[in-house]
Order: C-alpha cells, then structure tokens, then sequence
C-alpha cells in the first residue's frame, strides 16, 4: 500500500522558506508606522491651511461668522478643534500677510503649512 502525503523534510523546507520570507518582508511593515504618523501629521497641516484658507474668504466676504486670525495657533478653526497629540507653533500673523506654521504630530513627527492674517 502507497502513503500520500508530504515528508517531514518536504513539511521542513516549506516552512524555512515562509521563515526567509517573512524575515524580508517584516522590517518594511515596521517603517510604516513611522511613515503613516508622518502623513497623519501633513494630513493636519493641509486642514489647517485649508481652515485658514477658507476662513480668509468668509471673512473678506462678510466680517460676521468668521474668526479673526493673528497667530497660527488656531486649532479653533478645525471642526472638533486640533486632533489630540498635535500642537500647532505660535507665530504671529499681521493682517493680510501670511507666515510659515508648524504642525508638531505624535513621535516628533512635523509639517509645516501658510497660515493668513486676517482681521
């Protein structure tokens, strides 16, 4: 009678071969942590211009519903305000002048952005 089946050396060089690639594919999989809080960090960055940018608008549009903005630190023009583990560094803005703000994100990850003055 015939066995079928695989042999223990046969079962022994499949799973070196899984351990020799697992073993090459495991440190690109640990660097994307660091690459995913770095774009999570731009990613605020652009909402705040974005938030400055729009808020420019309406307030050149109407000074009513809008804020005035002297410095970058305004978290306050986010909807739901500036997400936890970010801090913004304060720079004043003169009216209708920009400056270059920087948005500090978790494990000393940053990006920077144009905030607008207005009044």
């Amino acid at each position: 009678m015939k066995q079928k089946g695989f042999t223990l050396i046969e079962l022994v060089v499949v799973i070196v071969i899984l351990g020799i690639l697992a073993a090459t594919a495991l440190p690109k999989f640990i660097n994307m942590s660091s690459e995913a809080q770095t774009a999570a960090t731009k990613g605020v960055a652009g909402a705040m211009a974005s938030a400055m940018t729009i808020n420019y608008a309406a307030r050149k549009a109407s000074a009513t519903g809008s804020a005035a903005v002297t410095d970058c630190d305004s978290g306050s023009l986010l909807q739901g305000g500036l997400p936890s583990g970010y801090t913004i560094t304060a720079a004043a803005i003169t009216a209708e002048s920009t400056a270059t703000c920087t948005v500090n994100g978790p494990s000393s990850t940053s990006a920077t952005f144009t905030g607008l003055g207005v009044n």
